[in-house]
C-alpha cells in the first residue's frame, strides 16, 4: 500500500463547491421536498419544522445560490414566495435515492456499531437517536 501524500488533496479541488456535502441533511430534505414540484415557504417548514428557521433560511438561500432552486415572489398581499427545483436540481434526486437506499439497508448495522462504541468507551450518544435523513 503506498503511503498518502500530504497532495493528496489539491488546493484546488472543487470539492469545497459541492451544494451538498455529506452531513447537510437540510439541503437533501429541501430538494425532496420539492421534487412534486413548487412549494410555498410555509409548506416547506412543515416538514422541515426541526430547523430552526435561521438555518432553514440559509439552506434556502445556499440551493438558490447553486443554482439548486429558484425563488419567485409573486406580487401578492401578502406576497406569496414560491421554491421550486431547478434542472440542476433535480439532478441531485438519484443521488439522494442512492443515499437513502444505502441508508435503508445499512441502518441497522450504523445503529449496532454506535451503540457498541457507547459502550466501549462510555460514550454518550448510541444509535436510539438517529434521524434517517430525507
Amino acid at each position: 500500500m503506498e503511503p498518502l501524500s500530504q497532495d493528496m488533496f489539491h488546493p484546488a479541488c472543487p470539492s469545497g463547491a459541492v451544494p451538498i456535502r455529506i452531513g447537510d441533511k437540510w439541503a437533501a430534505m429541501v430538494i425532496v421536498c420539492l421534487e412534486q414540484g413548487p412549494r410555498r415557504f410555509s409548506e416547506l417548514r412543515v416538514p422541515m419544522h426541526v430547523a430552526t428557521p435561521k438555518v432553514f433560511t440559509q439552506t434556502l438561500r445556499a440551493l438558490e445560490r447553486d443554482g439548486m432552486i429558484t425563488r419567485t415572489v409573486h406580487a401578492e398581499v401578502p406576497p406569496r414566495v414560491e421554491y421550486e427545483l431547478t434542472s440542476l436540481g433535480c439532478r441531485l434526486l438519484d443521488l439522494i435515492a442512492a443515499g437513502r437506499r444505502w441508508a435503508d439497508e445499512h441502518l441497522p448495522n450504523l445503529l449496532a456499531a454506535r451503540d457498541s462504541y457507547a459502550e466501549r468507551t462510555g460514550a454518550v450518544g448510541g444509535g436510539g437517536s438517529v434521524s434517517t435523513g430525507p
